[in-house]
């Protein structure tokens, strides 16, 4: 079978992040199919070009992995700057991942799978569909616009106007749905009149391979003492600095507890960084710790040295309906999950009896 993912945050080899398509990716491939990748040029947390990208607006990456190849197509470095910024940086890789999908890519593809957000990818993925007679699959990892509106980011009526409208479009004209989780399930059903027969439930998972792959060769406690963390009890977060996932919670309890051996360890970036660690200066903390995003096997290094990990996004609705990877990263290695994301996400660490619930 071939098959065309269009991700618009497909991972380098090397990048920290949610890994879920790059490891399929292979899974696909070495089950004996063909894999064409269409992925963007910036990291999604960075909203950073790699530097081989620098004044590109394609770039062709065959055999990235064994039977994968990625076609990575410009994205604007806008991305950070701002609302419109994003905006901009959404549809400028829809424009030339539609430029790619129709003259760098070659051949007929036997189903087209999209993820999303950005909701927008369902633009390059029905124009393609339509042109090239091949169904697709429209994935949700996050309800939008409802993410984009309840985090205060989506303001415009009339952009949320669109995009309630091209969802609905969208979801018509794909072939089947993947949701993550099983409350997105619902409010298709429910809320979007989804017909059940459509979609499909395939959440993300704890895959302990990579964690026990890295555990094998390293020393958490002579890691942790490098850090001059080896006497702290040390709580930390991997990934996004955004609006969405409301790091000053994280901030305020550090601030709380200056008087125990508790550190927290933030690690990645986003448009909160400088802010966040403004905000740790001007309060004189001394147990919180910025570092650099890194990459996956990195990270890994981090949890295992760490003592737990955390889970937190802001306080909303929507955010009720989420599974976070982080958590199934902290699964993974084994560790206690501090959690501050009602709905599923409790349940999930409920049923697990892997960590503990605060409300965020």
């Amino acid at each position: 079978m071939r098959i065309l993912l269009i991700h618009h945050a497909f991972l380098e080899k090397n990048d920290g992040g949610g890994s879920r398509f790059n490891e399929m990716t292979q899974v696909w491939a070495n089950q004996g199919h063909e894999v064409s990748v269409l992925a963007g040029m910036v990291h999604y947390a960075t909203g950073k070009k790699n530097t081989r990208y620098k004044g590109k607006y394609f770039h062709t990456d065959k055999q990235f992995y064994k039977g994968v190849d990625v076609y990575r197509c410009h994205v604007s470095e806008s991305y950070n700057v701002s609302f419109l910024g994003r905006l901009w940086a959404y549809f400028s890789f829809v424009f030339s991942s539609i430029y790619a999908g129709l003259f760098k890519l070659h051949g007929k593809f036997d189903v087209i799978l999209v993820t999303s957000p950005p909701l927008f990818v369902g633009i390059t993925a029905y124009v393609l569909s339509f042109l090239k007679r091949t169904p697709f699959v429209f994935e949700i990892r996050d309800l939008w616009p409802e993410s984009a509106i309840d985090t205060g980011v989506l303001q415009n009526k009339a952009i949320i106007k669109f995009a309630y409208w091209f969802e609905g479009f969208v979801y018509k004209r794909a072939k089947l749905i993947n949701v993550l989780t099983p409350a997105f399930r619902d409010t298709l059903i429910k809320k979007k009149n989804v017909p059940k027969d459509k979609i499909l439930f395939i959440p993300n998972a704890a895959d302990f391979t990579p964690a026990e792959s890295v555990q094998k060769e390293f020393d958490a406690i002579k890691f942790k003492t490098e850090l001059n963390l080896h006497d702290k009890f040390v709580i930390t977060y991997v990934g996004a600095h955004g609006v969405a996932n409301h790091l000053i919670q994280l901030v305020d309890t550090a601030e709380k507890l200056t008087d125990t051996n508790v550190v927290f360890q933030l690690i990645g970036s986003g448009m909160e960084k400088e802010m966040l660690q403004k905000e740790a200066l001007k309060r004189k903390l001394n147990n919180i710790v910025f570092r650099d995003p890194v990459s996956k096997a990195e990270v890994f290094k981090y949890i295992l040295a760490s003592d737990m990990g955390a889970s937190v996004l802001k306080r909303v609705d929507t955010f009720k309906t989420i599974y976070s990877n982080k958590t199934f990263d902290y699964m993974s290695c084994k560790k206690p999950i501090l959690l501050a994301i009602e709905g599923v996400s409790k349940q999930l660490i409920e049923d697990a009896k892997c960590g503990i619930f605060v409300e965020p």
